[in-house]
């Protein structure tokens, strides 16, 4: 049996990190998908049906990012480019399932009262994640999508090729349901007003 010797080698800084990639390093590839796996995985799985389908989607998903990366031309965050090609990834299994494609279909909502919540304690978003997961497939991909990731209506009726009216009707049924459903178990108190949502798009 052999054994690895470690050292106390400092991280690869971006840079090197993709000259080594594109070279095919496997040192360089296995860092890149050690620094940025665990924050893409939490994105996967406010997506997935389970843990199991989260990790499938991260999987294919870097698949990607190492076939793209020529494409990255420095624009932006590099952070910001894979993350963008995940999300995508994400959305192009989840149009595979057929309960997916039924429930963005339904008929457009009339309107709905929102109330705007605060959350008490950043220590509670792993709970608001959780109740983002409970909610209808079609409901918290699109709240996934306009209130975490920060797409519009229009660029989330192009993803997932519905109306961009359906989009918001949607994210505004989706969002009055986890209030909802945050108020009954007291993670959010009512009559307090703050952009609640933000702190989950960060975690």
């Amino acid at each position: 049996m052999s054994y690895i010797q470690t050292t106390n080698v400092a991280p690869m800084t971006e840079e090197v990190i993709l000259e080594g990639c594109l070279r095919n390093n496997p040192n360089a590839q296995r860092e890149l998908y050690n620094q940025y796996s665990p924050k893409m995985l939490a994105v996967c799985y406010r997506y997935a049906h389970n843990r199991e389908d989260a990790e499938d989607m991260l999987q294919e998903g870097f698949i990607k990012v190492f076939l793209q990366l020529r494409t990255f031309e420095n624009r932006g965050s590099f952070e910001g480019w894979i993350r963008k090609i995940i999300v995508h990834t994400c959305i192009n299994i989840l149009k595979k399932n057929r309960k997916f494609n039924e429930s963005v279909d339904l008929i457009h909502a009339s309107s709905v009262q929102i109330r705007e919540e605060s959350v008490p304690a950043v220590v509670q978003v792993k709970q608001i994640v959780e109740s983002i997961r409970s909610l209808p497939i079609g409901y918290r991909t699109v709240l996934n999508l306009f209130a975490i990731e920060g797409y519009s209506h229009r660029e989330i009726s192009q993803l997932l090729d519905i109306e961009e009216s359906t989009s918001r009707s949607q994210f505004t049924r989706a969002k009055s349901m986890l209030e909802d459903l945050l108020i009954k178990k007291n993670i959010l108190q009512p009559k307090q007003k703050t952009d609640w949502l933000q702190a989950v798009g960060q975690h």
